[in-house]
């Protein structure tokens, strides 16, 4: 055996594919993505032109564009796709996927996240991160879950941290978006990171976390125990 060092050994059974399935939450369902949606999320889209600045497509001139959006998005072998239903409102507000998928080395990431106004920032948003994060992690058994953004998007970045990703570092000019060199940051979250992540979660959306205004009596990083 070499003395070299080398990690450690682990499960290499290759991971199945993420399953396009309806997931019902407490407070919004995710579905995966179809022609149905193309209304609801083109009305989330009006007036919303900046929520694109740091995505690769968007904004949609009409519905058309919408439309094809959702078309080529539908049934993308390399990625699944769902619409965000806020169950408040009755109404596809959004989408979210796990792509970037790599079965045999068990990583997965959770992005190309769009979220219209009414469900930014809302307890359903965080739903429906933690939902697709759990379904990779224990349902799927991914041992690496990635995000990764423009390294200017303050709002992508802190979202990652919130949920309890870690900084890796930054990708120097790694993307040509919109015409625009991007660098990109990049975060991650083990298996062995994850179980107190979920913990978190899982007390943070409890309703006995939220008080009568709806405000959240602690937040995810005092839930893992992080200094503020």
């Amino acid at each position: 055996m070499s003395a070299l060092p080398i990690g450690p050994e682990v499960d290499g059974w290759p991971r199945p594919l993420p399953s396009r399935e309806r997931i019902k939450g407490g407070r919004m369902t995710l579905e995966p993505i179809n022609k149905r949606h193309v209304g609801d999320l083109w009305e989330a889209a009006k007036g919303a032109e900046e929520s694109f600045t740091y995505m690769g497509y968007g904004p949609f001139k009409d519905r058309a564009g919408v439309e094809a959006f959702v078309a080529a998005h539908t049934a993308r072998p390399d990625m699944a796709m769902w619409a965000v239903r806020p169950v408040v409102t009755g109404r596809a507000a959004g989408w979210l996927s796990l792509m970037n998928i790599e079965p045999g080395n068990a990583a997965i990431e959770l992005g190309s996240i769009w979220f219209g106004p009414e469900l930014q920032r809302t307890r359903a948003a965080t739903e429906a991160m933690f939902l697709l994060l759990r379904h990779a992690a224990d349902e799927l058994g991914y041992r690496r879950l990635v995000w990764k953004c423009d390294a200017r998007n303050a709002a992508s970045r802190r979202a990652a941290l919130r949920l309890g990703f870690i900084y890796e570092g930054t990708l120097r000019a790694h993307m040509v978006v919109k015409g625009r060199e991007r660098d990109t940051a990049m975060f991650s979250m083990t298996a062995q990171e994850w179980p107190a992540r979920r913990d978190a979660l899982i007390a943070w959306l409890s309703p006995e976390n939220f008080d009568e205004e709806g405000n959240a009596l602690r937040g995810l990083a005092s839930l893992r125990g992080e200094a503020a």
